[in-house]
Protein backbone atom coordinates (compact mmCIF):
# COMPACT_ATOMS: atom_id res chain seq x y z
CA UNK A 1 0.00 0.00 0.00
CA UNK A 2 2.56 2.31 1.03
CA UNK A 3 4.31 1.76 -2.87
CA UNK A 4 1.21 2.92 -4.34
CA UNK A 5 0.39 5.50 -2.56
CA UNK A 6 4.03 7.19 -3.22
CA UNK A 7 3.57 6.41 -6.91
CA UNK A 8 0.31 7.84 -6.63
CA UNK A 9 1.68 11.29 -4.76
CA UNK A 10 4.38 11.42 -7.22
CA UNK A 11 2.64 10.95 -10.09
CA UNK A 12 0.33 13.89 -8.87
CA UNK A 13 2.79 16.09 -9.48
CA UNK A 14 3.67 15.10 -12.51
CA UNK A 15 3.52 17.98 -15.33
CA UNK A 16 2.62 15.59 -18.06
CA UNK A 17 1.14 12.06 -17.67
CA UNK A 18 -0.72 11.52 -21.23
CA UNK A 19 0.43 8.99 -22.69
CA UNK A 20 2.41 7.36 -19.82
CA UNK A 21 2.06 3.81 -20.01
CA UNK A 22 4.00 3.36 -16.47
CA UNK A 23 1.18 6.01 -14.65
CA UNK A 24 -1.68 4.41 -16.61
CA UNK A 25 -0.87 0.83 -15.25
CA UNK A 26 -0.70 2.32 -11.95
CA UNK A 27 -3.67 3.81 -12.20
CA UNK A 28 -5.39 0.45 -13.04
CA UNK A 29 -3.75 -1.30 -10.05
CA UNK A 30 -5.36 1.51 -7.63
CA UNK A 31 -8.33 1.32 -9.81
CA UNK A 32 -9.18 -1.90 -8.79
CA UNK A 33 -8.64 -1.42 -5.59
CA UNK A 34 -10.78 1.15 -4.83
CA UNK A 35 -13.69 -0.72 -6.89
CA UNK A 36 -12.47 -3.73 -4.28
CA UNK A 37 -13.16 -1.45 -1.16
CA UNK A 38 -9.43 -1.76 -0.15
CA UNK A 39 -8.67 1.67 -0.13
CA UNK A 40 -11.04 4.69 0.22
CA UNK A 41 -11.15 8.27 0.40
CA UNK A 42 -11.79 8.74 3.42
CA UNK A 43 -11.95 6.03 6.61
CA UNK A 44 -12.90 5.42 10.41
CA UNK A 45 -10.16 5.78 12.94
CA UNK A 46 -11.06 5.20 16.11
CA UNK A 47 -14.50 7.20 15.85
CA UNK A 48 -12.61 10.20 13.93
CA UNK A 49 -12.88 10.01 9.80
CA UNK A 50 -9.36 10.72 8.35
CA UNK A 51 -9.21 12.01 4.64
CA UNK A 52 -6.81 9.81 2.62
CA UNK A 53 -5.48 12.75 0.34
CA UNK A 54 -3.90 10.30 -1.67
CA UNK A 55 -6.67 8.65 -3.10
CA UNK A 56 -8.59 11.48 -3.79
CA UNK A 57 -4.83 12.48 -5.85
CA UNK A 58 -5.49 9.00 -7.77
CA UNK A 59 -8.91 9.72 -9.15
CA UNK A 60 -7.75 12.65 -10.28
CA UNK A 61 -4.87 11.20 -11.89
CA UNK A 62 -7.40 8.88 -13.75
CA UNK A 63 -9.09 12.00 -15.69
CA UNK A 64 -6.10 13.05 -16.64
CA UNK A 65 -4.90 9.99 -18.30
CA UNK A 66 -8.18 9.36 -19.83
CA UNK A 67 -9.64 9.78 -23.39
CA UNK A 68 -12.72 9.98 -24.34
CA UNK A 69 -14.50 6.83 -25.61
CA UNK A 70 -17.96 5.58 -26.68
CA UNK A 71 -18.87 2.65 -24.34
CA UNK A 72 -21.74 0.08 -24.34
CA UNK A 73 -22.51 0.95 -28.17
CA UNK A 74 -22.14 -3.21 -29.33
CA UNK A 75 -23.58 -4.37 -25.61
CA UNK A 76 -27.25 -4.32 -24.22
CA UNK A 77 -26.82 -1.58 -21.76
CA UNK A 78 -26.88 2.29 -22.64
CA UNK A 79 -24.30 4.42 -25.03
CA UNK A 80 -22.18 6.77 -23.46
CA UNK A 81 -18.92 8.95 -24.39
CA UNK A 82 -16.93 9.45 -21.50
CA UNK A 83 -13.00 8.75 -19.88
CA UNK A 84 -11.82 5.34 -20.70
CA UNK A 85 -10.46 5.42 -17.38
CA UNK A 86 -13.63 5.43 -15.54
CA UNK A 87 -16.06 3.05 -17.45
CA UNK A 88 -19.13 2.13 -16.29
CA UNK A 89 -19.33 -1.32 -13.46
CA UNK A 90 -20.77 -4.68 -14.68
CA UNK A 91 -21.90 -6.78 -11.97
CA UNK A 92 -22.55 -10.33 -11.65
CA UNK A 93 -24.65 -12.89 -9.29
CA UNK A 94 -21.03 -13.47 -7.58
CA UNK A 95 -20.82 -9.50 -6.63
CA UNK A 96 -24.28 -10.15 -4.87
CA UNK A 97 -25.14 -6.59 -5.89
CA UNK A 98 -29.02 -6.08 -6.49
CA UNK A 99 -29.12 -4.05 -9.34
CA UNK A 100 -32.61 -3.53 -10.49
CA UNK A 101 -33.32 -2.54 -14.67
CA UNK A 102 -33.90 0.70 -15.65
CA UNK A 103 -31.05 3.22 -16.43
CA UNK A 104 -28.81 3.12 -13.18
CA UNK A 105 -25.07 3.16 -13.18
CA UNK A 106 -21.99 2.68 -10.99
CA UNK A 107 -18.67 3.60 -12.12
CA UNK A 108 -15.36 1.68 -11.78
CA UNK A 109 -13.51 3.04 -8.78
CA UNK A 110 -16.99 3.17 -6.68
CA UNK A 111 -17.16 0.15 -3.99
CA UNK A 112 -20.54 -1.08 -3.59
CA UNK A 113 -20.48 -3.87 -0.97
CA UNK A 114 -22.54 -7.03 -1.26
CA UNK A 115 -26.39 -6.94 -0.25
CA UNK A 116 -26.50 -3.12 -1.50
CA UNK A 117 -29.66 -2.38 -3.43
CA UNK A 118 -29.53 0.13 -6.34
CA UNK A 119 -33.12 1.08 -7.56
CA UNK A 120 -33.57 2.58 -11.04
CA UNK A 121 -32.31 4.94 -12.16
CA UNK A 122 -29.69 5.63 -9.54
CA UNK A 123 -25.97 6.61 -9.96
CA UNK A 124 -23.14 6.16 -8.15
CA UNK A 125 -19.85 7.88 -8.67
CA UNK A 126 -16.33 7.15 -8.50
CA UNK A 127 -14.68 7.24 -5.25
CA UNK A 128 -17.60 6.13 -3.53
CA UNK A 129 -18.12 4.00 -0.94
CA UNK A 130 -21.57 2.13 0.03
CA UNK A 131 -21.07 -0.57 2.62
CA UNK A 132 -23.56 -3.77 3.47
CA UNK A 133 -27.12 -3.96 3.43
CA UNK A 134 -27.66 -0.12 1.79
CA UNK A 135 -30.89 1.10 -0.56
CA UNK A 136 -30.03 3.32 -3.12
CA UNK A 137 -33.43 4.53 -4.28
CA UNK A 138 -35.01 5.48 -7.82
CA UNK A 139 -33.34 8.51 -8.58
CA UNK A 140 -30.63 8.95 -5.74
CA UNK A 141 -27.11 10.10 -6.46
CA UNK A 142 -23.81 9.03 -4.47
CA UNK A 143 -21.25 11.59 -5.33
CA UNK A 144 -17.29 11.37 -5.86
CA UNK A 145 -16.11 9.99 -3.06
CA UNK A 146 -19.02 10.29 -0.43
CA UNK A 147 -19.00 7.29 2.34
CA UNK A 148 -22.13 5.59 3.47
CA UNK A 149 -22.18 3.42 5.92
CA UNK A 150 -23.97 0.16 6.38
CA UNK A 151 -27.54 -0.43 6.49
CA UNK A 152 -28.66 2.88 5.11
CA UNK A 153 -31.79 3.84 3.44
CA UNK A 154 -31.36 6.70 0.44
CA UNK A 155 -34.74 7.20 -0.19
CA UNK A 156 -36.37 8.53 -3.78
CA UNK A 157 -34.17 11.88 -5.22
CA UNK A 158 -31.76 11.89 -2.63
CA UNK A 159 -28.87 13.52 -3.26
CA UNK A 160 -25.23 12.91 -1.42
CA UNK A 161 -23.33 15.43 -2.56
CA UNK A 162 -19.39 14.67 -3.70
CA UNK A 163 -16.06 16.46 -2.73
CA UNK A 164 -13.26 15.99 -5.25
CA UNK A 165 -11.51 18.73 -4.45
CA UNK A 166 -9.88 19.73 -2.73
CA UNK A 167 -8.25 16.75 -1.90
CA UNK A 168 -7.73 17.15 2.13
CA UNK A 169 -11.16 18.15 2.17
CA UNK A 170 -13.28 15.81 4.17
CA UNK A 171 -16.69 14.36 1.88
CA UNK A 172 -19.76 13.90 2.92
CA UNK A 173 -20.32 10.98 4.83
CA UNK A 174 -23.21 9.27 5.91
CA UNK A 175 -22.83 6.49 8.59
CA UNK A 176 -24.46 3.29 9.18
CA UNK A 177 -28.63 3.01 9.96
CA UNK A 178 -29.18 6.37 8.82
CA UNK A 179 -32.69 7.10 6.75
CA UNK A 180 -31.98 9.49 4.40
CA UNK A 181 -35.67 11.02 3.33
CA UNK A 182 -36.89 11.66 -0.14
CA UNK A 183 -35.74 14.52 -1.76
CA UNK A 184 -32.80 15.10 0.71
CA UNK A 185 -29.57 16.79 0.06
CA UNK A 186 -26.56 16.58 1.93
CA UNK A 187 -23.56 18.69 0.66
CA UNK A 188 -19.96 19.78 1.55
CA UNK A 189 -18.50 17.56 3.55
CA UNK A 190 -21.38 17.25 5.61
CA UNK A 191 -21.12 14.29 8.80
CA UNK A 192 -24.79 12.51 9.76
CA UNK A 193 -23.64 10.30 12.07
CA UNK A 194 -25.31 6.58 13.28
CA UNK A 195 -28.93 5.83 13.09
CA UNK A 196 -30.04 9.50 12.36
CA UNK A 197 -33.02 10.12 10.29
CA UNK A 198 -33.67 12.90 8.08
CA UNK A 199 -37.00 13.96 7.15
CA UNK A 200 -38.49 14.55 3.40
CA UNK A 201 -36.92 17.62 2.32
CA UNK A 202 -34.22 18.30 4.55
CA UNK A 203 -30.76 19.94 3.08
CA UNK A 204 -27.55 20.15 4.79
CA UNK A 205 -24.95 22.42 3.60
CA UNK A 206 -21.69 23.84 5.62
CA UNK A 207 -23.47 27.33 5.53
CA UNK A 208 -27.11 25.97 6.60
CA UNK A 209 -26.77 25.86 10.60
CA UNK A 210 -29.02 23.21 12.30
CA UNK A 211 -31.02 23.84 15.25
CA UNK A 212 -31.55 21.82 18.10
CA UNK A 213 -35.00 21.92 19.90
CA UNK A 214 -34.65 18.79 22.71
CA UNK A 215 -30.87 19.81 23.35
CA UNK A 216 -31.22 23.81 22.73
CA UNK A 217 -27.78 23.97 20.91
CA UNK A 218 -27.30 24.97 17.21
CA UNK A 219 -24.77 23.59 15.52
CA UNK A 220 -22.73 24.84 12.81
CA UNK A 221 -19.49 23.93 10.36
CA UNK A 222 -16.55 25.37 11.22
CA UNK A 223 -13.16 26.48 9.19
CA UNK A 224 -11.93 22.88 10.72
CA UNK A 225 -15.36 20.86 10.72
CA UNK A 226 -18.05 20.07 8.51
CA UNK A 227 -21.62 20.68 9.50
CA UNK A 228 -22.79 17.34 12.11
CA UNK A 229 -25.65 15.31 12.67
CA UNK A 230 -25.78 14.28 15.80
CA UNK A 231 -26.16 10.12 16.64
CA UNK A 232 -29.45 9.29 16.71
CA UNK A 233 -30.93 12.68 15.73
CA UNK A 234 -34.18 12.86 13.76
CA UNK A 235 -34.19 16.31 11.64
CA UNK A 236 -36.97 17.88 9.65
CA UNK A 237 -37.40 21.04 7.52
CA UNK A 238 -38.09 23.69 9.18
CA UNK A 239 -37.70 28.00 8.95
CA UNK A 240 -35.98 30.83 11.31
CA UNK A 241 -37.52 34.52 10.97
CA UNK A 242 -35.43 37.41 9.39
CA UNK A 243 -35.24 40.55 11.70
CA UNK A 244 -33.59 42.56 9.40
CA UNK A 245 -34.46 45.16 7.28
CA UNK A 246 -37.45 44.45 4.58
CA UNK A 247 -37.10 40.93 5.23
CA UNK A 248 -38.67 41.50 8.91
CA UNK A 249 -41.76 43.53 7.91
CA UNK A 250 -42.33 41.46 5.22
CA UNK A 251 -42.50 38.46 7.39
CA UNK A 252 -39.95 36.55 5.53
CA UNK A 253 -38.09 33.82 6.84
CA UNK A 254 -35.49 31.40 5.99
CA UNK A 255 -34.83 27.66 5.35
CA UNK A 256 -33.47 25.81 8.29
CA UNK A 257 -32.43 22.14 9.63
CA UNK A 258 -34.12 21.73 12.66
CA UNK A 259 -34.11 18.26 15.29
CA UNK A 260 -37.63 17.86 16.63
CA UNK A 261 -36.16 14.73 18.61
CA UNK A 262 -33.77 11.74 18.97
CA UNK A 263 -34.72 8.20 17.60
CA UNK A 264 -36.71 5.87 19.64
CA UNK A 265 -38.60 3.03 19.90
CA UNK A 266 -41.83 4.77 17.88
CA UNK A 267 -39.45 6.12 14.61
CA UNK A 268 -37.79 2.72 14.56
CA UNK A 269 -41.20 0.42 14.05
CA UNK A 270 -41.99 3.39 11.69
CA UNK A 271 -39.43 2.66 9.89
CA UNK A 272 -38.98 -1.00 10.00
CA UNK A 273 -41.27 -1.77 7.24
CA UNK A 274 -38.11 -0.67 4.82
CA UNK A 275 -36.69 -3.68 6.06
CA UNK A 276 -39.33 -5.73 3.67
CA UNK A 277 -38.31 -4.30 0.96
CA UNK A 278 -34.74 -5.78 0.86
Amino acid sequence: MPTLQSAIERLATVGEVEGNPEARQIFLDFRQRLTQGTIRAAENIDGQWKVNAWVKQGILLGFRLGELSQMGADTDTLSFVDKDTFPARHFSPADRVRVVPGGSSVREGAYVAPSVICMPPMFINVGAYVDEGTMVDSHALVGSCAQVGKRVHLSASAQIGGVLEPVNAAPVIVEDDVLVGGNCGIYEGTLVRTRAVLGAGTILTRSTPLYDMVRGQMYQATDEKPLEVPEGAVVVPGSRAVKKGKASGWNLSLYTPVIVKYRDEKTDQRIELEEWLR
